[in-house]
């Protein structure tokens, strides 16, 4: 039995975020979507994705929430928003903090999905948060998410809200493979850091991804302007 309790949902239009999306449309019967467009390169591109997806969930328009934080890219910083920081390519595993982090943007984000859920009475929060992205990006660990709940429990009104992090532990290839089972539509979803036509294939987020892909046995079914292999 599916929950009648409805639920958030942040959708970045990524594959993360989808596969998060899929797994709470298997827990809600009512779902409403999150997305910010906050100055990213790839901003015009996710947008499509996130409408693709909202409208394969058959989530009620009233339920769509697009909100513009345009200021992330007033700070800058990072090389998804700062046009003067190039996307750089993907050239292995490390444990430093890329260029690509945009400096506490999942707090931005969940703040405001925390604000838009006491509004239409939702107690869940679902975001695509996947801690083998940690090293990199500070804001996927689940000590975050913790401390992210603890905050909320302290400074919302009743109380009762709470983020949920699905995929967290998740490899790609076994959330592409989530995919796969629950019959979400991966050839919506948009994971390039720096083209809004076809993915680079290059750039980290495409990396992952690809060898995600390729780890799971499965054909990336999006359009690529490279394919390289990312398998040793």
């Amino acid at each position: 039995m599916k929950s009648q309790e409805l639920a958030v949902c942040l959708v970045s239009g990524g594959m993360d975020s989808l596969v998060t999306a899929a797994i709470a449309s298997t827990l809600h019967e009512n779902l409403a979507f999150l997305h910010l467009n906050y100055g990213q390169k790839t901003e015009e591109r996710e947008l499509q994705s996130f409408k693709k997806i909202a409208e394969h969930y058959k989530v009620s328009p009233s339920h769509q929430k697009i909100i513009d934080v345009s200021f992330l890219k007033q700070i800058g910083g990072s090389s998804l928003t700062d046009d003067s920081i190039e996307v750089k390519k993907y050239k292995g595993d490390s444990e430093e903090i890329p260029d690509s982090y945009v400096p506490f943007r999942n707090t931005h984000i969940i703040s405001m999905a925390v604000s838009w859920a006491e509004i239409i009475g939702a107690k869940k929060i679902y975001i695509g948060a996947v801690y083998e992205d940690s090293s990199g990006y500070p804001d996927c660990r689940p000590s975050y998410y913790q401390a992210m709940n603890a905050l909320i429990k302290q400074g919302t009104k009743n109380g009762d809200i709470e983020v949920v992090t699905p995929v967290i532990y998740l490899k790609k290839e076994e959330i592409v493979q989530k995919a796969i089972e629950l019959k979400a539509p991966l050839q919506l979803s948009w994971s390039c850091y720096e083209r809004n036509d076809k993915a680079c294939g290059v750039c980290d987020s495409c990396a992952l991804r690809l060898r995600g892909f390729e780890k799971a046995n499965v054909q990336d079914p999006i359009e690529y302007d490279k394919r390289p292999s990312y398998l040793k």
